[in-house]
């Protein structure tokens, strides 16, 4: 059993690190005070902004975060600051529906936009809707100010938003730039994303479209049942990508795993099994992070890779293979260590360990938080933000992933649920004070 005294000096080291050290960096630099909407095309290391460009996918989840902070359940935050974060929130949730649609009525999102929100191309002769992931950021966004701010026309938005992605994700009619998928395959990113998003709606649901979370807990059993049945194999393991008719696929599209999605879609899982009070789910949910701890897990220099096979080892695969481009990313980065699915697994095998009572996940969020403390923050207290992409062996890289930005999504929205967590009244003796 963990000590109380234990259990009080994480949280206050968590609240730390969000206060003193990721809000810190970010605030104020990060506001357009001109045109609205934030910036975050930062290095690696944050000491330069080498791009005023707005990405879609980002500005959603700048204003998921802001308005979440604002929504705090525990006492890290004055009443003056959380208006605050919900001003900043509003500055993006008006950007975004002002600039983010492909056109008026149209329910699709540009993907890259200028500072003053006039969409972008990233590829010449490509779509302005590269990815519907941005997308589904968006609707996080929309949904989570709508729910902080009693906001109808937030909520319009993002619910209109939601339901051309379900019909664009039904017919099959749809971008995943950069992570680029050919219609014969399924990616696991799609119904764990929509999970996510379908929460979020109907935490807004519950305060401003009560009849509508009837559907929106349908949708969730629907987007568990499909992971859960059609991803995950008999040792536990989610497989990043399945045939269209939900098989298992041979060759290294169908063998690889990106463990740091899997640990973050666990939380996602639990969420939704509470929701739809299915307790039953939980031991086989928090043995998938087990898994992807395992398969993961670098024993040389520790962390989490990137990728890796489904049996734990270093993806290989054949020329052939190679032409396809989620493998050649898959082959390029599998040994990288990622900030965000450091972050992700803080908060699981806490979440898991609260949910399980099992002490193996205790000894993981240890393990995660000493490789995490020790390689990611960034030494230089002017900075203090984490570096977001590491070499294998623990050293900092100037990579992009995904997109060309600084994102404080995952970090800070994992410090607020550890926050929460740990202020629940499974540790009753752990109230956080505000020490801001």
């Amino acid at each position: 059993m963990i000590s109380e005294n234990e259990l009080l000096r994480l949280a206050g080291f968590y609240e730390n690190e969000l206060v003193n050290n990721i809000l810190s960096f970010w605030l104020p630099r990060c506001e357009d005070k001109v045109y609205g909407g934030y910036f975050n095309c930062f290095d690696n290391k944050g000491t330069t902004l080498v791009s005023h460009d707005k990405y879609t996918w980002s500005q959603g989840r700048f204003v998921w975060l802001f308005a979440r902070l604002a929504a705090m359940t525990v006492s890290v935050f004055s009443e003056e600051q959380k208006r605050e974060f919900l001003r900043l929130a509003k500055s993006g949730r008006d950007f975004l529906m002002n600039h983010a649609l492909l056109g008026e009525g149209d329910y699709r999102c540009v993907y890259l936009m200028a500072e003053d929100g006039t969409p972008k191309y990233v590829e010449e002769n490509g779509p302005l809707d590269m990815s519907i992931y941005a997308d589904c950021f968006v609707i996080l966004g929309m949904a989570r100010y709508a729910a902080t701010a009693d906001d109808r026309e937030s909520y319009a938005f993002g619910k209109l938003l939601y339901e051309s992605v379900l019909e664009r994700v039904r017919h099959n009619h749809f971008h995943t730039l950069p992570y680029p998928l050919s219609k014969q395959y399924r990616a696991h990113g799609i119904p764990m994303i929509l999970s996510n998003a379908t929460k979020e709606m109907y935490d807004a649901a519950m305060k401003l479209d009560v009849a509508y979370t009837h559907q929106l807990k349908q949708n969730m059993q629907e987007f568990l049942d499909d992971i859960l049945t059609h991803f995950v194999d008999a040792e536990y393991t989610i497989h990043e990508v399945i045939s269209a008719d939900n098989m298992f696929i041979h060759g290294l599209l169908g063998r690889h795993v990106n463990p740091g999605h899997t640990i973050e879609d666990v939380w996602f899982m639990m969420d939704a099994a509470d929701l739809l009070q299915r307790p039953e789910l939980t031991d086989d949910i928090s043995n998938i992070a087990r898994r992807a701890l395992e398969i993961g897990w670098d024993n040389v220099y520790g962390g989490i890779f990137h990728y890796c096979c489904t049996n734990g080892s270093e993806p290989v695969c054949t020329a052939e293979d190679r032409k396809t481009a989620v493998i050649r990313q898959v082959l390029d980065g599998w040994s990288d260590k990622l900030w965000w699915v450091h972050s992700e697994a803080l908060y699981t095998t806490l979440l898991c360990y609260q949910k399980t009572g099992r002490e193996e996940f205790w000894r993981w969020h240890e393990e995660v938080f000493h490789y995490t403390f020790r390689t990611f923050p960034n030494r230089d207290r002017e900075i203090r933000e984490w570096i977001q992409i590491l070499k294998q062996d623990g050293t900092p890289q100037d990579k992009v992933v995904a997109l060309p930005v600084k994102d404080p999504f995952h970090i800070a929205r994992n410090l607020i649920l550890i926050l929460e967590l740990l202020s629940d009244s499974v540790f009753p003796t752990l109230p956080i004070r505000n020490r801001t």
